[in-house]
């Protein structure tokens, strides 16, 4: 396979049904994929519902639009979509991954050593000529034991604090890191010494991401320390996990700070920066 992270459509298509296969389409205009993926999807691929099943909705909004779920909520979840002990899972969006990352990264902070995300996202496996299948793939439930915290993440005084020592990305479009827009969150802005690198600039025209040594001085010419800490947050936690594969691929160990803006905006005594400068 390419890397220890992402799968080609050939690759994928290889191993079709040795894998769990998990489609994870949302997104904000339209966070119901469902349609979308009895419509059709990769062979034995199973839906997943990211409002329902990758967050938590029962806190305050000073956790996020999209707090993360509770262990044993997730490892609920992933035996309902029938991942199994020792087992590659591979995921995948019609977003260019920029959903599919969040449930990469959850399963690989639950313990999951060996998740994928299938590279250009279901546009590469319909230009490869692959096939779909249609309606729904109810799997046996599987047996996997999850746990927590793996994965490196910031609480919000951590994300605060994280600008002191090192860099912390704002994944978001310019324009709401400049805060000249905010079509979801209370607040324009973005957190004071947070740098801009919006997450579309990971990806090339395909969707697919760019090569590691790209993507590396990338992060580094916007100033990440080639040996330093480095985190991401976005809007509301989802498309940060994106920015955090993207800087896992160019080597770095990156934390994400799930609550992000939506977190940070909806406390009035956090402080934000405007305009295109970090403070």
């Amino acid at each position: 396979m390419t890397t220890p992270l992402l799968i080609t459509p050939a690759e994928l298509h290889e191993v079709l049904g040795a894998v769990h296969l998990l489609d994870v389409r949302w997104r904000l205009d339209r966070p119901d994929g469902r349609p979308d993926y009895l419509a059709g999807h990769i062979p034995g691929a199973i839906y997943v519902d990211l409002d329902a099943e990758l967050a938590d909705h029962g806190r305050p909004a000073t956790a996020g639009r999209h707090p993360l779920p509770s262990q044993s909520a997730v490892q609920a979840a992933a035996r309902r979509w029938g991942v199994r002990r020792g087992r590659t899972v591979v995921v995948y969006d019609d977003l260019n991954n920029m959903s599919a990352a969040r449930a990469w990264w959850m399963l690989r902070d639950g313990g999951i050593d060996d998740v994928r995300v299938l590279d250009g996202a279901l546009g590469a496996w319909r230009a490869a000529g692959y096939e779909l299948e249609t309606g729904e793939v109810v799997p046996m439930p599987g047996d996997v034991i999850l746990r927590r915290g793996v994965m490196p993440s910031l609480d919000i005084d951590e994300a605060a604090a994280f600008p002191e020592f090192g860099t912390l990305f704002d994944a978001r479009a310019a324009e709401r890191y400049r805060g000249e827009v905010e079509p979801i969150d209370p607040r324009a802005g973005h957190i004071p010494g947070a740098v801009s690198a919006p997450t579309a600039a990971n990806v090339d025209a395909d969707g697919r991401f760019l090569a590691p040594d790209v993507l590396r001085q990338r992060f580094l010419d916007l100033g990440a320390n080639p040996g330093g800490p480095v985190a991401a947050y976005c809007g509301s936690g989802v498309t940060a996990a994106h920015e955090v594969l993207a800087l896992t691929l160019a080597g770095f160990s990156p934390a994400l700070f799930p609550g992000s803006w939506s977190a940070w905006s909806n406390d009035s005594d956090r402080p934000l920066a405007t305009g295109a400068e970090p403070r």
